[in-house]
Order: structure tokens, then sequence, then C-alpha cells
């Protein structure tokens, strides 16, 4: 990053002690959107045969590009089947690219090939990736600053990126929301602002549309921000015609390619995304907040005891700078539109509202070793309490699942896990053709008004459901792996059809509705004598 080295071994030595302190499970997407779809690109087809011909997988083969892909595909054996894997609705209706999960799916493929495929390393390798990158950002966030104000202030906002509870819960996760802003940090040190000595268009420019391949509401935050680049640009059409188009193009055009070959057929992801989540406002399936959510609840949140710092910045920071405030600004704006709302979709700010906070403690002089020690403490125990506390049992279930691959019975072995739908990984944190099934919830998207997905049908009435479903003791997974909210509701079934707890997980001190305080493993008394 161009920096000293004790600055780059410092961020580094902090990430990767950040990553190794983050043992839990934020939400489904950093699993089913990312490791579980590189997963099953990696490791879904037979080691014999790596031709994506043979399987049917159609690209075009008068197209240069798609030969070079199709060959490295081949030589990936990144494949389109069905036998090893679960793929979610979205990407089944083309909501989701396979450009991010593929920098996953090169790792899995590259442990695979030195047999270091160990289902340690294919979790945390990745994890380790994302950390050694936020490293770089944080870096890069300093260099920004140092060179548009001095080092004093650069140190600062360093130290307020460092300290956010929430950037060290989120930044080593394999989110596309994280990638989202990496990017955007990276991005924002190549900025063009007046003043800045880092300025390169193309660079951006180039950033900010991998950030839009990756997540198409990663380009929010960035409209202001490139309207201003236009505004202020002397030559406007040589910004559009030689940088904006070009890199437009070659970074959509790559993402096509990409999505052809998985895919089978042209698919615009962007577009598809945008139509379901914005357009069409599906995304409320999910859950809905009042409009003022992001402004009440979700920037307080995720700014935490930053809040003040962050507001007292914006009022010190020279004008120069307001462009970053009305891109934060106009960023919650835009969100506060949708109807679904979570804190993780407003990540991308947060390195604009570092560097306010940090300019903030410049200002303070008097009481800026106070105001570091108060902000040190206050984020310390949010992020080790989310980090190695609240919501871990999803993740601490899936070693006791792993034990069933070890097991000389693991074909006989299955696992149902009758929680809400994706409560946890699944074949990524596994590694090995366990029978595994979880309760479904995809959204429907044929306007049926009476439509219930299957995991409503079962907590509409769980014992009823199971009585039917499991009409035939054959039919009986051996194992199931339930939140403890459901326990006594299905207690019933659980002794007449032999089942015994075989283990209690810690899950979370807050339990909400489905999702309770423990995570119960039952295992069926029969099955132990094989």
């Amino acid at each position: 990053p161009g920096e000293s080295p004790r600055l780059v071994a410092l961020a580094l030595a902090l990430r990767g002690l950040n990553c190794a302190l983050v043992q839990t499970s934020f939400v489904p997407d950093e699993y089913w959107q990312a490791l579980e779809v590189a997963h099953r690109a990696a490791f879904s087809c037979p080691r014999s045969d790596t031709s994506t011909r043979r399987r049917g997988v159609n690209v075009p083969s008068d197209a240069r590009a798609a030969r070079c892909l199709r060959a490295l595909l081949s030589a990936l054996c990144v494949l389109n089947v069905n036998n090893y894997g679960y793929l979610t609705w979205e990407w089944e209706n083309g909501l989701r690219g396979y450009s991010y999960p593929l920098l996953f799916a090169s790792i899995y493929k590259v442990l695979q090939l030195l047999a270091k495929d160990d289902v340690q390393l294919l979790i945390w390798v990745p994890r380790l990736v994302q950390a050694l990158l936020a490293a770089f950002a944080d870096v890069k966030l300093y260099s920004l600053v140092r060179h548009l104000e001095n080092a004093e202030t650069a140190q600062w906002v360093f130290f307020c990126q460092l300290c956010s509870w929430f950037t060290w819960y989120s930044c080593t996760r394999t989110l596309t929301n994280t990638m989202e802003t990496l990017l955007t940090s990276f991005a924002l040190s190549y900025y063009p602002l007046k003043g800045s000595k880092m300025g390169s268009s193309y660079k951006y420019l180039i950033l900010v549309a991998l950030a839009v391949v990756i997540r198409p509401t990663a380009l929010i935050p960035w409209i202001p921000l490139v309207f201003n680049h236009f505004w202020q640009e002397q030559k406007k059409a040589d910004l559009i015609l030689h940088k904006c188009i070009p890199v437009g193009l070659v970074t959509v055009g790559t993402s096509l390619i990409i999505d052809r070959v998985f895919f089978g057929k042209w698919v615009l992801v962007q577009l598809n995304f945008l139509k379901f989540n914005v357009l069409q406002n599906l995304g409320t399936f999910y859950g809905s907040h009042p409009w003022h959510w992001y402004f009440t609840q979700g920037l307080p949140v995720v700014l935490g005891t930053h809040l003040p710092f962050f507001i007292h910045g914006c009022v010190q920071a020279p004008k120069r700078y307001r462009i970053f405030q009305m891109a934060v600004i106009w960023t919650v704006l835009a969100y506060s539109m949708l109807s679904h709302k979570e804190f993780r979709f407003i990540y991308p700010v947060l390195p604009f509202c570092m560097f306010f906070c940090g300019y903030s403690l410049k200002q303070l002089k008097t009481w800026r070793k106070s105001a570091a020690i108060f902000l040190l403490l206050t984020n310390l125990l949010p992020a080790l309490y989310t980090g190695l506390i609240h919501q871990r049992g999803s993740l601490d279930v899936m070693n006791h699942v792993q034990q069933l691959c070890n097991n000389s019975y693991q074909s006989q072995a299955s696992v149902f896990f009758m929680m809400p739908c994706h409560s946890t990984p699944f074949y990524s944190h596994v590694h090995c053709p366990l029978k595994m099934r979880f309760l479904q919830c995809p959204p429907d998207l044929t306007g049926n008004e009476s439509y219930i997905d299957e995991a409503e049908l079962f907590y509409s009435n769980p014992l009823a459901w199971l009585n039917e479903e499991f009409y035939s003791d054959t039919l009986l997974p051996s194992h199931l792996i339930i939140f403890s909210v459901l326990e006594q509701e299905i207690s019933s079934f659980l002794t007449l059809k032999g089942y015994e707890k075989s283990a209690t997980l810690f899950h979370t001190h807050v339990p909400q509705g489905r999702v309770g305080s423990h995570i119960y493993v039952y295992r069926r008394k029969a099955e132990m004598n094989h």
C-alpha cells in the first residue's frame, strides 16, 4: 500500500487477530451467497473428468474470452451439476453473480490440488483472505487522509477505524457487503478530490465497477461522488467516453461471461438484483422496517460510540469534505426508501464516517486522550461479545455434524436442520457428501397470494408436519438439529421415534421468536447400534 512496513504489519496483525476472535454467525448470506456457492463449484464434480463440455455447460465456442474462461473452469472443475452442494433460490433465478464466489472457489481448488482441503482450512482460509484485504483497506484509508491532511489526522482516522466494533464484527466475514466496503475504501483512496495527490480516475472507477459487479447497490454511495467528479472535471466528454464507458463495458462484460459459463445462458444479474430488490421491492419477504429505521437505529448502532465524534467531525471539517458527508446522508436516505433494512446494508458508509471521527479527535486537543480511551473501551466489549458469544451456536453445531463424516456409518447418517431456514452453514462447513436437509423458504415470484413456504408450514403446526412428513420410520433422519424453543412442542414426536439429546450448544443470550438460546442435537437411539 506504499506506507511504512510497521503500519502495514500492525494492520495485518490486528486484522489477523480480528479474524481469530470472530467465531459467530451474523447473517446467512456470509455462507449461502459465498462459501456454499464456491464449495459447490469447486467440489461437485467427479475428479476423473473435468470437461465442462461433457457436463452440458454451454459456453460460446467462438468467443476468445469465453474459450479462455472455459479452459480456466475446466482446470478448476467448476461445474453446473447438483450432486454435492446446494444453491438457494437466488441462484436459480439469476439474482446473484458468480464473480465473488469464484474467488473462494479458486482458493478451494488450490487447497484441493495441494491435498490440503481439510474442512477447517476451507472455513478459515477465505476469512483470512478477507482479513488480509481488510488490513490493506485500513492502510489505504490512512494513506488517503495523510495525503489530504497530515500524518497526525491520518493516525486518528486509523485509530477510529481499528476501534469500530461493527468493522471488527464484519470485515473478516465472507459477505458481499464486506467486499463492497473494502472496495469502497480502496476506491476512495484514488478518488480525485481537490488536494488529493493519489487521485486516479481510472483506478477509482475500476474499483467502483468491481464493487457494483459484486453487489449492484454498491453504486449508491458513489452516485454523489461520481456526479461531483463529473461536475468538477474540465474534460467531461473525455471522462465519459475514454474512462467511464470503457471501464463499465470491460467489468460488466467480464461479469456477463463468467455468469454465462455458470448459468449456461446470458444473464445480467445486476439488473435482476435491482429489479427484485428495488423495483419490485420483494425484499420485504424477509421483513420490513419503518422509513426512519436507519436514522433512529441502523446508523446509531453501526457507529456506536463513534456517533458523537462523527457529528462533531462533520461540523469541524472543511467544506471540501462535504461531498463525503453527502455520500453518507444520500446512502442512508436511499436505503431508507426500501422496506427491507439491515445493519450490514449501510456498512459501506463506515469508511466515510471514520474519516470524520478521526478529524474530530484531531480537533479535540484537551480531551483527545480521554476520548480515545472512551472509544477503545466502549467498542472493545461489543466487539468481543458479538465476535465470541452472540450467535455462536450456528457454527459450533457444524463441528458436531463434521464428526459424522469421520464415522464409519456416514452413508447411513442423515441430518435434518429443523430451524428457521439457512440458520447454519451447509456443505462448506462439513466437506463431505453427508445427507443433509433444512426447512426451505423461497419467496413466491409468481404472484400466488396463497403461497406458504415449507418453513412456515412447519412452524404453523410442527407436530402435525413431522407426523405427515415422516409417516414411515425408514424416512427418519439419524440426527435432528433444533433450537431449544421448539423442543417442548415436538417432545412427544422425539420420544415416540426414539430420539435422545446428544449435544446442547449455547447460541444467544437474546432469543427471539423461533430462535432459541440454545441449539439441541438429537440422535436416534436405534442408529447407535450401527
